[in-house]
């Protein structure tokens, strides 16, 4: 009895379009996913702030060297998947503010 030979060709699928595959999604997700960083940091400052203690501002500027990280211009092909310049530049300004914020607050803590 002959054996049957299995093709090792996989079946075609039909390509279901991707609502995700847009030029402008990964810079929208990207743009989301570090606003979303910046709120974590923003309220860990607030906690930091009303708590005080030396874990909670360790976690804070964890926190805001992460965002910090997040801000720096990407390479290419990366480009898109950061803040826009004027956006980023405020936030910057705002991880500073923050690190001397952390730093007051070290001094209480002491």
């Amino acid at each position: 009895m002959p054996l049957a030979l299995i093709s090792t060709k996989p079946a075609k699928r039909e390509s279901k379009p991707n609502p995700f595959a847009t030029p402008d999604f990964g810079s929208v997700y990207s743009v989301a996913e570090i606003n979303a960083y910046i709120a974590i940091r923003d309220q860990l400052l607030d906690e930091a702030e009303k708590l005080h203690t030396t874990a909670k501002i360790a976690s804070t500027a964890l926190a805001n060297d992460f965002v910090e990280g997040c801000l720096k211009p990407a390479r290419s092909p990366y480009e898109d998947q950061c803040l826009p310049e004027p956006d980023a530049v405020r936030e910057r300004e705002r991880c500073e503010s923050v690190r001397e914020r952390l730093t007051r607050l070290r001094d209480i803590s002491v």
